[in-house]
């Protein structure tokens, strides 16, 4: 976010700009890692205007009783303090809320409506995409949460559930990062080569998501089985994301748009169906 000349940025500038300018969608529903509600259940924002979150004490209070020390590096603390006072303009939507949980009731999934902040994997990323006095969205953004769960057929679900939303041009959004792993790359910061396993489930992601819709599911459940999976994700909640993206595709095809793939990062980006022409 403060990197400007880091390529991830610009690309994240390029994807907002052809969103707003382009496709100008009247909202957007957006999904994030950072957000996970329950096992069975998932949670929607249904505030009128959303408070920025900074902590994520209960996500990280969980994942230390489940034993994944490996979060506690992901999560949002000890950053300068400026970090702390981001600011990101924003509007939500009870309406395109209500209609979210209408689908997926509809399809058998369970889903409450909560008012919450949006946590930095909305305001982080879309500071870079809409920046607010550059290129704002000026549309409600309205969050919904994950699963709190490793199954990935079951976000792919919840995806499809969501797909209709498309129709109605409501933009889906969803942010995590094709791989993860704070901890080798705090530590891989000297080495000019990634990390093996970064550019080995970058490869994988990518052969899986632009795989024809009608194998795109198995191949995206498959990649938490491979070997490098827990490199690449010491949690999973920063890939299931992409499942939820592509499971609301329909049978658009993905492609990926970017990658760049450093230390045990890969900030590639996927985009699934057509940019209109103007």
């Amino acid at each position: 976010m403060y990197d400007v000349d880091h390529p991830a940025y610009k690309k994240l500038q390029q994807i907002g700009k052809e969103i707003t300018a382009k496709v100008r969608p009247k909202a957007v529903v957006v999904v994030s890692a950072h957000w996970q509600a329950r096992k069975n259940k998932v949670q929607i924002n249904t505030s009128g205007m959303a408070e920025l979150i900074y902590e994520y004490e209960i996500q990280l209070s969980q994942s230390l009783e489940l034993g994944l020390t490996d979060v506690v590096l992901e999560s949002f603390y000890g950053f300068p303090s400026h970090y702390y006072k981001e600011r990101y303009p924003n509007v939500g939507s009870r309406e395109v809320a209500e209609k979210t949980i209408s689908l997926l009731r509809g399809a058998g999934i369970e889903v409450e409506g909560v008012e919450r902040g949006l946590d930095h994997g909305v305001w982080a990323s879309f500071k870079c995409a809409f920046e607010p006095n550059e290129n704002p969205l000026n549309v409600p953004i309205v969050q919904l949460s994950l699963f709190n769960s490793d199954d990935p057929d079951q976000h792919y679900r919840l995806g499809q559930a969501l797909s209709k939303l498309r129709s109605e041009n409501i933009q889906i959004v969803v942010s995590g990062m094709a791989v993860h792993n704070l901890r080798d790359s705090r530590f891989s910061l000297s080495r000019s080569e990634p990390m093996p396993y970064a550019i080995s489930f970058d490869e994988a992601l990518h052969s899986a998501a632009i795989a024809p819709p009608a194998e795109r599911q198995g191949k995206l459940a498959g990649l938490l089985k491979r070997e490098d999976a827990r490199e690449a994700h010491p949690s999973f909640e920063h890939l299931l994301p992409i499942h939820v993206g592509a499971g609301a595709a329909g049978n658009d095809v993905g492609t990926r748009i970017f990658t760049l793939v450093e230390g045990g990062l890969s900030w590639a980006q996927y985009r699934f169906g057509n940019v209109p022409s103007s």
